[in-house]
């Protein structure tokens, strides 16, 4: 199990970027949070087997939400959160 932190920029407040990424983390049975930044950026923390995270940070890059369109993307590792059981979106 290991955990992320992602912030991404570019066009995803106001496009379902949130909600879309929730619905690929249950997809891939991610627990975590997403959450809308106050600088345009959304805030994501996800947990998960190595594979699946790495999965998931690929297809957060291309933007899980259609009309989304993400510029840059940092990521990092974080301690685990045991607090997390699924996957949500927080405001």
């Amino acid at each position: 199990m290991i955990a992320v932190r992602i912030k991404v920029y570019g066009l995803v407040q106001g496009v379902g970027f949130r909600y879309c990424t929730k619905i690929l983390a249950d997809r891939l049975k991610i627990a975590g949070i997403v959450r809308n930044e106050a600088d345009g950026s959304v805030y994501i923390e996800a947990q998960g087997p190595a594979i699946v995270i790495q999965e998931f940070i690929a297809k957060v890059k291309l933007s899980p939400s259609p009309s989304g369109r993400v510029e840059k993307t940092e990521v990092s590792l974080i301690e685990p959160n045991r607090n997390y059981q699924k996957f949500r979106v927080t405001y």
